[in-house]
């Protein structure tokens, strides 16, 4: 097994209290969640669900009716009266077999009438070496760029990560096509 990468850690503050947060994050994942551009079946994919509680699978499909999931719900702990903040833990492994899952922790903190959503992304080892290295150097930027979405930033950063994503489909697009010929 290769050495343990350093978790990736990324907060976002939104503009909405805990349980709308968590709310947004999880049952309506589907109306900000990139799909064109970070999911398994890119372009194809027309949905994405994340089904809310322990055992739960964050699933995305297509329209032909292909399936992929991404994760495991680990823990599901909504806000409630009695604890205002929240926290979502999920495995992860779009693209890849259970066994090289990931872990992610989501948690929702109250800051007076906004939350602070904070991510932690840990388990790259999972991946071996190579992808690994590849996956832990790829996702700070994906994570900033997906929780920007989530967050509803706009902005130059988003306009350049928008940019960015769309080159990179572009250029895999046409490594494909070269393959394929």
């Amino acid at each position: 097994m290769s050495t343990p990468y350093p978790p990736i850690v990324k907060h976002v503050l939104v503009n909405a209290r805990p349980e709308r947060a968590f709310a947004r994050f999880t049952a309506e994942i589907a109306s900000w969640w990139p799909l064109g551009s970070h999911s398994v079946f890119e372009g194809e994919a027309d949905r994405v669900r994340f089904e809310g509680h322990v055992g739960g699978r964050i699933v995305e499909g297509t329209p032909d009716g292909r399936e992929s999931v991404w994760g495991t719900v680990r823990a599901w702990e909504p806000p409630d009266p009695a604890r205002p903040d929240a926290r979502v833990a999920f495995t992860w492994h779009p693209g890849h077999a259970p066994a090289q899952a990931q872990d992610v922790e989501v948690t929702f903190t109250a800051e007076g009438d906004r939350t602070r959503v904070k991510l932690v992304h840990t388990g790259f080892e999972r991946l071996g070496e190579k992808d690994g290295r590849r996956a832990a150097r790829a996702y700070p930027l994906g994570w900033e760029y997906v929780l920007g979405l989530y967050a509803g930033r706009r902005g130059m950063f988003m306009v350049a990560m928008r940019t960015l994503t769309n080159a990179m489909l572009a250029v895999r697009a046409w490594k494909q096509r070269k393959a394929a010929a």
